[in-house]
């Protein structure tokens, strides 16, 4: 499509004023060109820039033209960071917070001065952008209308284990960040763990060697073990345990046993989650026992 001279001027980068507040705004995690208009304005407009590591986001606003006030706040930052934070805003000056790639607050320290800051009733907001988890998702394949996003593996390798066995009996897809060295290990421990699931391993995620291999977990291992672990930022996606198909008489087993004790519709709430069938279903089943 042409483009005019109009058109140009209005993806320029826009200095206003912002409302003193603390603003959340999602960085490129990989490709530069994926920053939005809106979060270089907030860049742009910012009185000051709080960041992970003042020289990583230095090298980033370099890149689009941008010199800010940087100061740190990262998972090391105490009480008196975010005080200084707090007290810039309060002067009436508006706080841009960065993630050294990504969305703000999704595996790292923010979430600390946002509930802080929402509970003395100050402005937070966010500028929407890349994220790697819902990147990961969306090539992965497997389903996606409900998924947990777990984030970072542990290294140790119990840790490890009790971590897959508390996400095993979710049923939903699952999201984790892992490091490349560590991939074949956790691979491993999944597959013990989670059973020979559906997966898709994500890494360099909008970088020039992006790659999403896809297969089921005992494949997945033996590929890696055969190629060695990759390079670049990994993140895995997990599909949802398989549904076990329960029998009619073992449905009638729990809604006898809970009619002892409970109401028919108390039942349907009761059994319909523990088994993880249809609430009217079961409330209907349960009325026809309840009456024999």
């Amino acid at each position: 499509m042409e483009t005019t001279k109009k058109d140009h001027q209005k993806l320029h980068v826009i200095e206003t004023k912002l409302p003193a507040g603390l603003y959340l705004v999602a960085t490129p995690i990989g490709n530069l060109r994926d920053i939005s208009l809106r979060a270089l304005d907030t860049l742009q407009s910012a009185d000051v820039v709080a960041c992970e590591d003042t020289r990583v986001s230095g090298k980033l606003l370099s890149a689009y033209g941008l010199s800010k006030q940087l100061i740190r706040y990262d998972d090391h930052s105490d009480e008196k960071q975010r005080k200084k934070i707090k007290a810039l805003i309060e002067e009436g000056k508006s706080v841009a917070l960065i993630s050294d790639a990504g969305s703000p607050l999704i595996s790292d320290p923010g979430f600390k001065v946002v509930r802080a800051f929402k509970e003395l009733g100050l402005l937070v907001t966010s500028i929407p952008g890349p994220s790697s988890p819902i990147m990961a998702l969306q090539i992965s394949g497997i389903e996606s209308d409900i998924f947990t996003f777990a984030g970072f593996v542990p290294s140790k390798t119990g840790e490890r284990r009790s971590f897959f066995e508390g996400l095993a009996s979710i049923p939903s897809t699952l999201v984790v960040f892992e490091s490349a060295k560590r991939l074949q290990k956790t691979l491993a421990q999944a597959l013990e763990v989670l059973g020979d699931r559906q997966a898709c391993v994500t890494r360099e995620l909008t970088k020039l060697y992006e790659e999403a291999k896809q297969g089921r977990l005992s494949e997945l291992v033996n590929f890696y073990k055969d190629s060695g672990d990759p390079k670049g930022e990994i993140v895995i996606v997990f599909a949802p345990p398989p549904v076990e198909q329960v029998s009619a008489e073992c449905i009638d087993e729990e809604i006898r046993t809970a009619l002892e004790t409970m109401s028919v519709k108390d039942v349907a709430a009761h059994v319909s989650k523990m088994l993880g069938l249809s609430k009217k279903d079961i409330y209907e089943r349960a009325l026809v026992l309840s009456k024999s």
